[in-house]
């Protein structure tokens, strides 16, 4: 008969058991106050090498925001995106989830401030057009598919305050604008994480009305907000150079080895964050985003970003069809107005 464990040994077994579920709860505590209060305060801005432009072309210098999820209050990081106007880009992108309150229009506004006053593009994304209202978590990972809409935010008087700027639209629209002196074609599509977008029509080759002409633009620029594979798809057929999106957060939640836990888009995980090819010739840029919905405030290996792209010609940066995109960081402590990843 096998001897059982004495009253002793039940009882440090079981003072055992309770350190290792207090030494985790410790440590799901700390993970999660260095989520909430320090990475989603931690802003950094991301620069990225991408050989896209046309052969001959000069190099431009693009701004890449997304998700900025803007509410009254939000003083750092309203402080941050105002400091990215020293940057002084050629071209301003907003990929779209701006607002996060039904008064926040005035708070995207004061937040841009002079990048305004810049060459610029959007379109907007679902919490443009409806607030944020709280889900489960766990649909995240096993009800994809789920939406929750909340109340309409004023969406219409972010538009006409962007478009009075010198903004342009480019949602289910095509136009040519000169940047720095040279021809970019952009495109765009509406939100297709909430049905909205009508690739059909925008559809054709970027540039058809040159098509075949070496006297083409210097860029393709496609614009989405979330990047869906359907829409890329779309985008790469008719010869775009470069998309760019927002949407994933950079999957908001990163594991260490692993990456992203999900994107919430049909895009994969290597794609929730950064530069990457799609087909042939197009290239994908994600914003990582700057902001969170006030019922997820929480990052965790995946620090709020702008991007500051530095586009290239093809032929000076990329002579063996190989990607070009920076990786080391530069961190700089929540208080700085601007901290820089490569």
């Amino acid at each position: 008969m096998a001897d059982r464990p004495g009253p002793g040994t039940a009882h440090r077994l079981a003072r055992g058991l309770t350190r290792t579920v207090a030494a985790g709860a410790a440590v799901g505590a700390l993970g999660l106050g260095y989520a909430s209060v320090v990475e989603r305060h931690w802003f950094t801005l991301r620069h990225v090498t991408l050989p896209v432009l046309a052969p001959g072309s000069r190099p431009l210098r693009v701004l890449h925001v997304s998700d900025l999820h803007l509410r009254p209050g939000q003083r750092t990081e309203e402080g941050f995106v105002a400091g990215l106007a020293e940057l002084e880009p050629d071209l301003v992108v907003d990929t779209g989830d701006n607002l996060s309150h039904p008064r926040a229009v005035p708070v995207v506004l004061q937040a841009l401030g002079s990048l305004l006053d810049r060459p610029g593009v959007f379109v907007f994304g679902s919490n443009d057009y409806h607030g944020p209202k709280p889900k489960n978590p766990a649909n995240y990972l096993f009800r994809p598919q789920h939406r929750i809409l909340g109340p309409e935010l004023p969406w219409r008087d972010l538009r006409a305050a962007f478009v009075e700027r010198g903004w342009r639209d480019a949602t289910h629209t095509r136009f040519e604008l000169t940047v720095a002196g040279q021809r970019v074609a952009v495109a765009g599509v509406d939100d297709p994480h909430i049905g909205h977008d009508d690739y059909d029509r925008i559809a054709g080759p970027a540039d058809p009305e040159v098509a075949g002409d070496d006297a083409g633009p210097a860029l393709r620029l496609g614009l989405t907000h979330s990047p869906e594979p359907r829409v890329l798809d779309g985008f790469a057929a008719d010869g775009y150079d470069l998309v760019l999106a927002g949407h994933t957060h950079g999957g908001q939640l990163r594991i260490p080895g692993y990456g992203a836990v999900v994107t919430n888009c049909g895009v994969d995980r290597s794609r929730a964050r950064g530069a990457s090819r799609w087909g042939a010739h197009m290239r994908l840029h994600v914003s990582a985003g700057l902001g969170t919905s006030p019922y997820a405030p929480v990052r965790f290996g995946c620090r709020p970003e702008a991007s500051l792209l530095e586009l290239v010609p093809r032929e000076v940066a990329d002579p063996g069809g190989r990607a070009v995109a920076g990786a080391s960081a530069v961190p700089r402590p929540p208080s700085g107005p601007v901290g820089t990843t490569r």
